[in-house]
């Protein structure tokens, strides 16, 4: 056997992208950034950037998240503090044609957070916005002639990441604030999943799933008409039975 050479192998770059999801205005909303240098300049993005010499992936994922939006990822690991945001890998991107700088291989994550502010621009963006998800996806974004690289797949690759987990999953309570009503998480399901759905059904499907919601201890007026009770999610990851989506 051949000893091992380096430089008989082509070098490459390997990048983080984010596919930031929050649900605003009961739309779930997707963080672009207008990128400010070539290539691509001009055209919105996904934040993201290379990953460093001294850096793990979930190290540069949690960075670009940071500098971005100026959230820390949650450590599963760690009790929640309430201002951590659900990261998670979603996939792999390595068409050797998907940069026109250099073979660059991205390694995509998944972000979910709460309502999240106006966001600020970083890094080698100039500006940054919520955008619809269905609007940016179905190419009708006013702001948007389409996504640079092949961010428009990744996008798509991490909703689909979101609407199917949410039906097996506790994920959807990543969407809201420590403590929520049932009728705010019903909001997050109809947002992800572009449906309607029946809030008697729903209230008794999500209360009845063992370990999905737990009483918070109060109550809040802040939609409107009586005061709704609180909940917490609970120690529940799985959900049984799941919250199939309604075919549509």
């Amino acid at each position: 056997m051949s000893p091992y050479d380096p430089s008989a192998y082509p070098p490459f770059a390997v990048t983080v992208d984010l596919v930031v999801l929050t649900v605003r205005r009961h739309a779930l909303c997707a963080l672009v950034v207008r990128r400010g240098e070539q290539p691509f300049q001009g055209r919105w993005a996904l934040p993201g950037g290379f990953v460093r010499g001294d850096e793990d992936l979930a190290g540069a994922a949690a960075r670009e998240l940071s500098e971005e939006t100026g959230l820390c990822a949650h450590d599963p690991a760690l009790p929640d503090a309430g201002n951590g945001a659900h990261l998670e890998q979603l996939a792999t991107y390595g068409d050797p044609k998907r940069d026109p700088r250099m073979r660059v291989v991205s390694v995509a994550h998944l972000v979910l957070a709460p309502d999240l502010p106006a966001p600020r621009a970083g890094g080698d963006a100039n500006s940054a916005r919520w955008a619809s998800v269905d609007e940016v996806l179905a190419g009708t974004d006013e702001d948007s002639t389409g996504l640079a690289f092949d961010h428009a797949r990744i996008l798509a690759d991490g909703v689909e990441r979101a609407r199917s987990k949410i039906e097996y999953s506790s994920l959807a309570t990543a969407f809201c604030p420590p403590e929520f009503t049932v009728g705010e998480l019903r909001r997050v399901y109809e947002a992800v999943w572009g449906v309607s759905l029946d809030p008697r059904n729903f209230h008794r499907k999500v209360t009845g799933t063992p370990g999905f919601l737990v009483p918070a201890g109060g109550t809040t007026t802040r939609q409107g008409g009586r005061p709704a009770q609180l909940f917490r999610a609970g120690g529940a990851t799985l959900l049984n039975p799941p919250m199939l989506r309604p075919e549509v």
